[in-house]
């Protein structure tokens, strides 16, 4: 019985220590937290205007679920640098991959009366949807399924930061985040739009606007969303 009693004396011991050192672990990622001069994000003062994009895979997850990794590596190999190529043709700044998507945006689009520059993001965008494919080409030779994608851009302000884990520069605000809430809305292999950015290139003949849906910006702020067609007309 007292061999008994001194087993679960030394389990508790040794349970009230470690939870002890835990404790004081996390007191000292704490501090560090609180005192570090440190920064792995520093924020820059570059505030600027930007058409922001995003290309992302549809049902990505239900495709490469049964893959085995090495062609799961293949998929989104294929994919992503087929898109990022393209991006950069057309100047581009490709800011990093989000697994199945790329994000990218336009550094010439800083001044809205840089039509070029505008036109330039709408071409790029449309030959991406162009190449799809010539993308599925790629992914039957390598005896993969074939992929399809939306695109989704807004224009506005966004905030530039330097990672110390990242060569390219990482971007904040809301485009970004407007981005990624309405690409789902875009078809497969079609493209969409916020409302800032259609203000900007609404007057493009070579492209037919839509509006089809809103997106929600809280506070029941109706923001228009619109998807973009070349226009076969012209």
């Amino acid at each position: 019985m007292l061999e008994g009693a001194n087993q679960i004396h030394s389990k508790i011991t040794e349970l009230y220590t470690s939870t002890r050192f835990g404790c004081n672990k996390r007191q000292d990622v704490a501090s560090r937290f609180k005192n570090t001069p440190d920064k792995i994000i520093s924020f820059s003062d570059l505030h600027e205007n930007y058409v922001i994009c995003i290309v992302d895979v549809v049902d990505s997850t239900k495709i490469t679920a049964s893959l085995p990794e090495e062609k799961m590596c293949k998929y989104y190999g294929v994919f992503l640098n087929g898109m990022a190529m393209i991006a950069k043709e057309f100047g581009a700044t490709v800011v990093k991959n989000l697994g199945d998507s790329l994000l990218y945006y336009f550094p010439e689009t800083s001044e809205d009366s840089n039509k070029t520059a505008f036109a330039d993001m709408l071409e790029c965008n449309m030959a991406m949807l162009q190449a799809h494919p010539v993308i599925n080409g790629n992914m039957q030779e390598e005896s993969l399924s074939p992929v399809n994608y939306r695109i989704s851009a807004d224009y506005g302000r966004v905030m530039i930061a330097k990672s110390v884990y990242s060569l390219t520069d990482e971007i904040f605000g809301s485009p970004v985040n407007i981005c990624s809430k309405i690409n789902p809305m875009a078809s497969p292999n079609g493209m969409v739009i916020g409302g800032n950015l259609h203000q900007i290139v609404k007057s493009f003949g070579e492209y037919h606007f839509k509006e089809i849906s809103g997106y929600s910006l809280g506070f029941k702020v109706h923001y228009p969303v619109y998807s973009v067609l070349r226009d076969k007309a012209k």
